[in-house]
């Protein structure tokens, strides 16, 4: 394959290195300000990330898991509901219903990894109080589907939109399509902070105004709590950190979708199944993961021509440890168990060089 190649599956790195000298700059205009914890660095992030996701409001707070958390207090999920989510996301997920007292209930994905839609209704029962779609590895679930259930049934729903800042569903940006919408900024999200973050978009204003209140530690004003509060503000140097990198997303989001359309073109090895695409979507690509048959012997591959990977999941919610009390058993969820056990995610940032993205590909068609 002439000369050594080495592709990492993401190199945070690079990203740093195009915006160096804007990063300095807005670290020191929040270090001249002094405004650490949240203030108007965080403001501004704020409602620019609002307006990008065609919503009214926005909160920032200090992870993607805490947004999911903070959602569900305000929409008044707790102790004795359910709320219903695909059984192919990451823990954070799950983890969201069980911090405010309530039950996730878990469902098989369809040929696009999301949640299918036609197996919801059979889930719902009285205690259902919320569900979650989740644009899984940045391709937008059915929210018009899930939104009709949701309506018909009294439920709330939310947009897990974690993997898919700027994806578009049905040509409007997701995130402002639910009752919220919630975002994770961890580094290698393709908007990424330096280090933990997140926030929840919505257009209720009273819904707004609590989940300000819930991050500060549930202050209604200073020195008094109507309800416990919460710690989980973001913090400015975040906040301006990610209003620069912002103006840059749809751009980035444009070099995913021509690495992916790469793979999707030039890779021609039958053993390998690439990742479909509705129609009504624009995906993030957040991920591009693919289907394997002898996955340990396909990761062996890559791994002997340095192509680098990740696995996203290799063990799905409903089979992992902590959700042995819930009752579930291998083989409840056929689509999801099978791609947990071959799924693959290959290199997709957007500072992959052509060289690179080359050898993946005949990495790719090489393996037999």
């Amino acid at each position: 394959m002439g000369k050594e190649i080495r592709v990492p599956f993401m190199d945070l790195t690079r990203q740093y290195g195009q915006l160096k000298e804007e990063i300095r700059a807005a670290l020191d205009a929040v270090f001249d300000d002094g405004s650490f914890a949240s203030g108007r660095f965080t403001q501004q992030f704020e409602e620019a990330f609002a307006d990008y996701c065609g919503s009214s409001h926005a909160v920032g707070v200090n992870s993607g898991t805490s947004a999911l958390h903070l959602a569900l207090l305000t929409l008044g999920v707790g102790p004795g509901d359910e709320v219903i989510m695909a059984a192919n996301t990451f823990i954070a997920t799950a983890w969201a219903p069980l911090y405010v007292g309530a039950k996730p209930v878990f469902i098989d994905c369809d040929q696009y990894y999301n949640i299918d839609v036609e197996k919801v209704e059979a889930a719902i029962n009285r205690r259902t109080k919320a569900i979650i779609g989740v644009h899984i590895y940045g391709h937008p679930c059915d929210v018009d589907a899930l939104q009709r259930i949701a309506d018909k049934h009294g439920l709330e729903l939310i947009e897990d939109a974690a993997q898919a800042h700027g994806a578009r569903y049905k040509g409007r940006r997701v995130g402002g399509l639910a009752s919220l919408g919630c975002f994770s900024f961890y580094p290698s999200k393709n908007l990424g902070a330096a280090g933990e973050g997140g926030a929840v978009v919505t257009n209720d204003a009273s819904r707004f105004r609590h989940l300000q209140q819930l991050r500060n530690q549930g202050a209604v004003k200073p020195h008094h709590y109507a309800e416990v509060g919460y710690n989980m503000r973001m913090d400015g140097i975040h906040g301006a950190i990610l209003e620069l990198k912002l103006q840059h997303l749809d751009r980035w989001n444009i070099r995913r979708r021509l690495i992916a359309s790469g793979y999707a073109q030039r890779v021609s090895n039958a053993r390998i199944q690439l990742p479909k695409v509705a129609l009504t979507v624009e995906h993030a690509y957040h991920l591009y993961v693919v289907i394997v048959d002898e996955r340990s012997r396909f990761l062996q591959h890559l791994t002997d021509h340095h192509v680098s990977f990740g696995l996203h999941y290799p063990v799905p919610c409903h089979l992992q440890k902590a959700f042995d009390r819930l009752g579930y058993q291998k083989g409840d969820f056929p689509q999801t168990e099978e791609l947990s056990e071959r799924c693959v995610s290959l290199p997709i940032f957007p500072e992959l060089t052509r060289e690179e993205i080359d050898h993946v590909i005949e990495v790719l068609n090489t393996y037999t």
